[in-house]
């Protein structure tokens, strides 16, 4: 594989949006790109074996997959910025999350490992097998979120509640506000939800690869959220909500137009198994103007 150095310096925000040219690395199901074996060459592995320090100075040595700016592929860019965050603050992850985000918001039950006396609350996860059958992928009593991991990741681990996910939602829909306390900065959150991608490009134009938590068409991304830009394209009834999905088929989108917010909550994996995030858009919008089919 031949390379060469960028035209320009990868940003923070080429990180938040996932256009820096970092990959997932061969870990998303059914994408091979062509420098995901530079990841495992380079020792870099999800089994949180290393420190976030450790885990980014690997993932520096890998080649970019395109220009920073110029494509979009989902990757390991947030855990790149988890670690910025440990560098800036000068707090471990975990640390900094718990007291800037997690107490302000009243979310007891959010982290990155499940204490004993909380376990049986914990729900089991599960995928599905060649039979289409469904197997347990992991168990409560044994599962690796009752130790907390060497290195939190700033890309995903985190288990926590419904309430604990509506409060977050609560706060982005208004306006980064929650019980009489501002924690992200109006403007901020505006410029936060956003499309950031190169010329108000979609992800159908712009993103490398198959692999996406959302429909391509007529979406665009902002600083971590996807965003709904033209509702035709993309098969959905509702404009201007952002949103993502997560690993074990969760979903959560906030609509500042409509007012509302919805979090759907599963474990199955991986999040492809069934396409049914943009059938629970439709029959929300759908209730919202007085459908009563569902």
């Amino acid at each position: 594989m031949k390379t060469r150095r960028p035209e320009s310096p990868m940003t923070i925000q080429h990180l938040l949006c996932h256009t820096s040219g970092l990959t997932y690395g061969g870990f998303l199901p059914g994408l091979e790109l062509p420098v995901d074996p530079a990841y495992s060459a380079a020792g870099i592995s999800r089994a949180g074996t290393d420190t976030l320090e450790q885990f980014v100075t690997k993932l520096a040595e890998v080649p970019l997959l395109y220009e920073p700016g110029s494509r979009w592929s989902y990757s390991l860019a947030t855990d790149v910025c988890g670690h910025l965050i440990e560098v800036i603050s000068g707090q471990p992850l975990d640390t900094f999350l718990r007291e800037r985000l997690f107490e302000p918001l009243d979310m007891p039950d959010t982290g990155f490992s499940v204490p004993d006396e909380k376990l049986d609350r914990f729900a089991a996860c599960y995928e599905r097998a060649p039979d289409k059958s469904l197997r347990l992928q992991d168990d409560p009593a044994t599962s690796r979120y009752r130790i907390p991991p060497k290195a939190p990741s700033g890309a995903g681990g985190l288990v926590g509640t419904v309430q604990d996910y509506a409060n977050f939602c609560e706060m982005l829909l208004n306006q980064g506000q929650f019980r009489g306390q501002q924690l992200i900065g109006r403007p901020i959150l505006e410029l936060m939800t956003r499309n950031h991608l190169k010329g108000g490009a979609s992800l159908a134009q712009m993103a490398v690869g198959g692999f996406s938590e959302t429909s391509n068409e007529g979406v665009g991304f902002g600083l971590g959220f996807a965003s709904t830009m033209d509702a035709a394209a993309c098969g959905t009834v509702g404009e201007g909500d952002f949103y993502w999905g997560g690993l074990a088929s969760t979903l959560f989108w906030v609509d500042p137009v409509e007012d509302l917010y919805v979090i759907f909550m599963t474990q199955l994996i991986p999040s492809s198994t069934f396409n049914f995030r943009g059938q629970i858009k439709n029959i929300v919008y759908g209730a919202l103007m007085g459908g009563t089919d569902h």
